[in-house]
């Protein structure tokens, strides 16, 4: 996937490749609030299940419940990701990346909590324990660079890391080592080793 590109209203512009399926499930940053944190998540729905609309239909709080016997439990759930990186290294693009998406719950990063207000999240189409696909690496290092010029990133963490012991992903199949080399990220951007 070539580079994308986001507009002044932090949405990717139109590319093969990318979908946008916008989310009600979102509200505006504080003001003088904006990105400095990219929050890697996984997900799979029903969980191991990977290539159906579960995923895209929760974010738009359009899913099915009866439709598999895991999802009745997340009836009622309001979540949503900026971006959903699909296993085939598609990007849907949920929430505009100035808008505050509902992706991390509780959570703290440098001392500062509610890390949806000063964050973009990416949701990898995954497992904890499944290998991400060469795809989605290469889908992320086109969506990178279309983050950093729009917004001050200045470090990334997975969900596992901002909720310990409340979260696992992206799990210790991500791997964090590539995902540096591959994006320009310093070591000490990163989660600790």
């Amino acid at each position: 996937m070539t580079a994308l590109v986001l507009d002044r209203h932090g949405w990717l512009k139109a590319h093969p490749g990318v979908t946008r399926a916008p989310s009600p499930n979102h509200d505006a940053r504080a003001a003088g609030d904006d990105a400095f944190l990219l929050v890697m998540h996984n997900i799979s729905l029903p969980p191991g299940v990977f290539g159906g609309t579960e995923i895209v239909d929760l974010f738009l709080n359009r899913l099915d419940y009866d439709a598999h016997p895991w999802l009745p439990r997340l009836r009622g759930l309001k979540v949503s990701a900026h971006f959903l990186v699909r296993r085939d290294g598609g990007i849907v693009q949920f929430v505009s990346t100035y808008k505050r998406a509902w992706h991390a719950g509780v959570s703290a990063f440098a001392g500062r909590e509610r890390c949806n207000d000063f964050s973009i999240g990416i949701e990898m189409e995954g497992t904890d324990t499944a290998p991400y696909t060469p795809e989605q690496y290469r889908a992320l290092a086109a969506l990178l660079p279309a983050l950093r010029q729009q917004h001050p990133l200045r470090a990334v963490r997975g969900h596992e890391h901002i909720a310990p012991g409340r979260k696992t992903d992206p799990g210790p199949s991500f791997d964090w080592e590539r995902f540096g080399r591959e994006n320009g990220w310093f070591r000490r951007q990163l989660p600790p080793a």
